[in-house]
């Protein structure tokens, strides 16, 4: 089916006639962006949420045309227009797919900060936001949350709920998605131990700036504490400003334009004055934001050029270290042949254009052999908090990711996103799966230290 045949959207238009009848005139989606668009259709294919749900409206170029319609006020912004906006996971596999270029990463942003200024959800839903949204991008706000839980897990409340199957039964599904992708907490997840200089071991080679994450830092702190390891063992002395806070990711994919704004200047800020050769990160879906400062801070006249300079300096930790060079000596994770399934989290591979590097660095470590799984370019689900606010498409996609990936007879499943982990885990424990799964760092951390897995 072509989009542009109208007749496909008649029921939208003449539904919600009533409701908002067009964007405000705040950066609204760009109409040459837009007639970018040639609705050939070969976006279809790798758009998970059309996949899953089967309507073109969950498309990547139905929503485009819906955009058009709003822009031009043929279609209104309604809730049912709105919720096909929600249903996009922001993976960026249509940006990659397309043969015309169209930049959806730009229109999908803008679309989304009109949402969220214009659309008027309901209380639930407000409120769920709102608690998601002044909590998870503060790490000390979370771990205050998290203080009850970790005594749920460690009293066999956690085991026994799950296990019967009551919190998908009386718990809002939203609320119940939350809980199931909750890691096992421990203490070490209630503060940052990493003092804000580490020097490098040997002789010095690079001097970098390291961010920890917001939601990373309290989920996954032994990645930041693995990351720390490889970088000084391969001659960076590693700088952790204190002052760092949460990057503004998971509130740019969700189109909360002014705690973007705001949490992307206080990154710049922390970072500032520190005569670092690169800004590192280990999070696919926080170096793709902080890559996208310059055009997320443009209008900014304070921060135009200085978010430009910034994003220049920032790379995923796996790209850096697969341009510098490895210097330290890599051990076998097993002394006989390991198969390793490498997961391409769709901000790395589709926002990034990261693939090749990581996948070079573990076939340094001896014995390593790297297994392609089916549709590995297809989202988990997770897609930041997309596994919580649409937990029924993020499930279907998780459970096909996972199956995929174990298929492969992998003995270990190598991410390099929070988001990827915590869903992929979920998963594994679904299905009773026991496969090893690891970031990329703790697999070379693992290997520098001449740990055995």
């Amino acid at each position: 089916m072509q989009v542009s045949d109208k007749s496909s959207f008649e029921n939208i238009s003449v539904n919600s006639q009533e409701i908002i009848p067009s964007f405000d005139g705040k950066n609204p989606p760009n109409p040459e962006l837009i007639d970018a668009c040639v609705h050939c259709g070969f976006c279809l294919s790798t758009c998970p949420s059309y996949r899953v749900i089967g309507k073109e409206t969950d498309s990547p170029r139905g929503r485009i045309y819906l955009m058009d319609g709003i822009n031009e006020g043929d279609i209104p912004l309604s809730p049912a227009i709105a919720q096909h906006f929600d249903t996009c996971l922001g993976c960026l596999a249509c940006v990659t797919t397309c043969p015309s270029g169209v930049q959806y990463d730009q229109l999908i942003e803008a679309t989304r900060a009109q949402v969220e200024r214009t659309h008027p959800r309901s209380l639930p839903e407000k409120v769920l936001r709102q608690f998601i949204f002044s909590t998870f991008p503060y790490p000390n706000r979370l771990r205050v949350m998290l203080a009850p839980l970790l005594a749920y897990q460690k009293l066999g409340l956690q085991k026994l709920l799950r296990s019967h199957g009551w919190l998908e039964k009386y718990l809002p599904k939203q609320i119940a998605a939350m809980e199931s992708i909750l890691p096992e907490l421990t203490p070490q997840a209630f503060q940052d131990n990493l003092p804000e200089l580490i020097p490098a071991q040997g002789q010095k080679r690079y001097r970098v700036g390291m961010l920890l994450g917001c939601v990373q830092r309290v989920f996954l702190p032994e990645v930041n504490n693995a990351t720390v390891r490889v970088l000084t063992a391969n001659g960076c002395e590693v700088v952790i400003p204190k002052l760092q806070g949460c990057c503004g990711a998971l509130s740019h994919h969700q189109g909360q334009e002014a705690q973007t704004l705001d949490l992307a200047r206080q990154t710049i800020d922390s970072f500032d004055n520190l005569n670092l050769d690169a800004v590192l990160i280990n999070a696919s879906g926080c170096g793709h934001t902080l890559k996208e400062y310059g055009h997320i801070l443009k209008d900014d006249p304070q921060y135009a050029e200085r978010a430009k300079a910034f994003s220049q300096k920032v790379k995923d930790v796996q790209e850096f270290l697969d341009r510098v060079g490895l210097t330290a000596k890599l051990s076998p994770l097993q002394d006989q042949p390991l198969a390793i399934a490498y997961q391409d989290a769709c901000h790395m591979l589709h926002g990034q254009k990261i693939s090749l590097e990581p996948r070079r660095l573990l076939r340094q470590i001896p014995n390593v052999q790297l297994r392609e799984s089916v549709d590995a370019a297809l989202c988990c689900g997770s897609a930041g908090i997309y596994n919580i606010l649409q937990p029924e498409v993020g499930h279907e996609l998780g459970e096909q990711k996972v199956t995929n990936l174990t298929d492969t007879g992998a003995k270990v499943i190598a991410s390099a996103n929070v988001g990827c982990i915590t869903q992929i885990r979920k998963h594994l424990n679904l299905q009773k799966n026991g496969t090893l799964l690891m970031h990329p760092m703790e697999l070379l951390d693992y290997s520098i230290q001449g740990k055995k897995i």
